[in-house]
């Protein structure tokens, strides 16, 4: 079987992707500049807050036949969106602890001018993500580095292991036992 394929132009990625933009909410179209070199998407330009540079790079990664997307978008803060080190990393750390999914894990927080890296270890990969996303849009936050590393308290067992074949022995119907449960069932 065969399944048809159409190679999108470079030019054809751009406008999408520029149109794309002019729907996302977090940013101003007229603030990115997009560039399209076999299905890599380079965004540039500047914009006032992470929030603002994320959001350009997913409504990029949204449009079909982007390859990758080089986000050169810096992160310029108002005069009045700067804030200190010590600030960034008392609120990084208050909404981690706030968050509730990630209440129990222990998620090291270092800033410094304005981007944030996160170091730790949590037993789920959405905890990761969620512990980035707590972070990302506080004020004065230039960047996130998500260096959290994703490490289950159990690890899944083999398909052959014993405890699972017996698991699968006991929940396998006996003889007679499915054809006489469909049969009282017809007859109801």
């Amino acid at each position: 079987m065969t399944i048809a394929t159409t190679l999108r132009s470079d030019a054809e990625i751009q406008s999408e992707v520029l149109s794309e933009l002019k729907w996302e909410p977090r940013v101003q179209a007229p603030e990115i500049g997009v560039a399209v070199k076999d299905g890599v998407v380079t965004l540039t330009g500047w914009v006032d807050s992470y929030t603002k540079r994320w959001g350009a790079e997913e409504a990029a990664h949204r449009v079909r036949g982007v390859k990758a997307v080089a986000n050169d978008i810096e992160v310029r803060l108002s005069t009045g969106g700067e804030r200190p080190d010590p600030e960034i990393a008392a609120a990084a750390a208050r909404a981690l602890q706030w968050d509730a999914l990630l209440v129990p894990e222990k998620i090291d927080v270092t800033v410094s001018k304005g981007w944030i890296t996160l170091k730790g270890t949590v037993d789920w990969q959405y905890k990761k993500y969620e512990a980035e996303r707590a972070v990302r849009s506080l004020a004065g936050v230039k960047g996130v580095s998500n260096l959290i590393d994703v490490k289950p308290r159990h690890s899944p067992t083999r398909s052959g292991s014993r405890s699972s074949r017996r698991w699968c022995a006991a929940r396998r119907p006996t003889p007679g036992a499915s054809a006489s449960r469909s049969t009282a069932a017809r007859s109801r």
